[in-house]
């Protein structure tokens, strides 16, 4: 959400940062509404202080027994309060209508984000790791042998239809064992406190995550008004939801692992073999709440817990900030990170780290209040996947198959796979 206050103070910038997103002019439109409703609430409030003095005389009038003035004087408390209540509707639908206007604007892109249309104007800053060199042609993970056995996208489809996984023996152990390394990592390496979230939450949480109303179409609604999350950056962030943390309580950093949902409205076509793009997935989360000036430092901070994850698996991957014309709705600047897939030949994203300033936080009222006292402010909030535990499981996959049809397994996850180190041809982990 954006501050109505900032708009009326430089109507010309907001404008510009929306072009950046190529999107048209729209200060002059909130500035009339917000016009509208202050001018309704100025008279409103006039008017209240004409009822007061009214009231106050009403009684003085009746006193000294002229009773003309103290008729005309009743009628105008009643005309006078019937003014009140139609200024303070007439107000309140204004108010409406510039929050309506303004929750489905996107957030603004910070200075230093470059400008671009698509995915294609994105700029690497940071690669690691050389994809593995090999003497054979690399298939997808659906098509390694040892993974065959393991995946069961044909029983997903019975039970649940398209873009659903089943899996089963080696293939399921490793993906737990994936996210349990992230969780174990993340807390024990990187100073994040493990939450257990809910998956079904209240429209309220989603909306102050910029997830309602312009992308309800994008997740799921159950039949009582609750909504399945499509990741635990929602719960997460909303811990601060109309609460006031404590400045010297700065930075909160969390992370989760839990089930997702999304229905990957206009996906249609994209990724429909395999594992990539599911309805159901897991995903390990971090979420960050701080003190706006230091948003930026934790950007950088977040996006290395979520590259070390990457090269403990040694997994190949780039790193890239998002353009303009790529970047999610509620960001000020992103950082992707994309894993080497040797099956698909490319890097493709499987981390997504943004700053959101205080666009989220405005939506829900999370604020703080500085050390040493003083007004309350906004937090700024921080999210990122640390990472999606499917996308990891493909990664994996295809980066250890071996010629044989086997898989080789990253040494730092044999701990929390008792031992084991690999997936035979067969689909066995041995």
């Amino acid at each position: 959400m954006h501050d109505i206050r900032a708009i009326r103070e430089n109507p010309a910038a907001f404008d510009a940062a929306l072009a950046r997103r190529g999107l048209a002019p729209q200060s002059a439109a909130l500035l009339a509404l917000d016009e509208g409703r202050r001018a309704k609430i100025l008279a409103a409030e006039t008017a209240q202080a004409e009822q007061n003095r009214a009231s106050k005389e009403v009684g003085a009038a009746k006193g000294r027994g002229d009773d003309a003035e103290f008729e005309r004087l009743r009628a105008l408390v009643a005309e006078k309060k019937a003014e009140i209540a139609a200024l303070t509707a007439e107000a309140a639908a204004e108010d409406a209508a510039l929050t309506a206007a303004l929750e489905v604007i996107p957030n603004l892109p910070l200075a230093e984000v470059p400008d671009g249309a698509d995915e294609n104007d994105n700029v690497e800053i940071r690669r690691w790791g050389e994809p593995r060199a090999l003497d054979f042609t690399p298939v997808e993970h659906f098509d390694i042998p040892a993974v065959k056995p393991g995946l069961d996208l044909g029983l997903a489809a019975k039970l649940s239809g398209s873009r659903f996984m089943v899996l089963k023996g080696a293939v399921a152990r490793v993906h737990r064992a994936l996210a349990q390394f992230m969780i174990d990592t993340h807390t024990t390496e990187h100073g994040l406190e493990e939450c257990w979230t809910p998956v079904l939450v209240k429209p309220e949480a989603m909306y102050g995550t910029g997830n309602l109303p312009k992308f309800a179409e994008d997740s799921y609604e159950t039949t009582n008004g609750w909504w399945l999350i499509p990741t635990s950056e929602v719960t997460m962030t909303n811990f601060a939801a109309g609460e006031i943390l404590d400045g010297a309580s700065l930075p909160v950093r969390m992370t989760a692992h839990t089930h997702c949902f999304r229905s990957e409205a206009g996906s249609a076509g994209k990724d429909t073999t395999g594992i990539l793009r599911q309805h159901q997935f897991e995903k390990v989360e971090m979420v960050t709440l701080c003190h706006p000036d230091e948003a930026l430092a934790e950007h950088e901070r977040m996006t290395a817990c979520a590259q070390a994850i990457l090269e403990k698996l040694e997994l190949p991957y780039r790193t890239v900030v998002l353009c303009t014309g790529d970047m999610g709705f509620g960001s000020q600047k992103t950082h992707d990170i994309e894993v080497w897939l040797p099956g698909q030949g490319k890097y493709r994203e499987i981390s997504s780290c943004s700053t959101c300033g205080t666009f989220q936080t405005r939506r829900m009222n999370g604020r703080f209040r500085p050390e040493g006292g003083g007004k309350p402010e906004y937090l700024a909030s921080l999210n990122g996947s640390g990472l999606a535990v499917g996308r990891c499981l493909i990664a994996v996959l295809e980066n250890g198959q071996q010629a044989d049809g086997s898989v080789t397994l990253p040494a730092a996850l044999h701990p929390w796979l008792g031992g084991k180190t690999r997936i035979s041809a067969e689909g066995a982990l041995v």
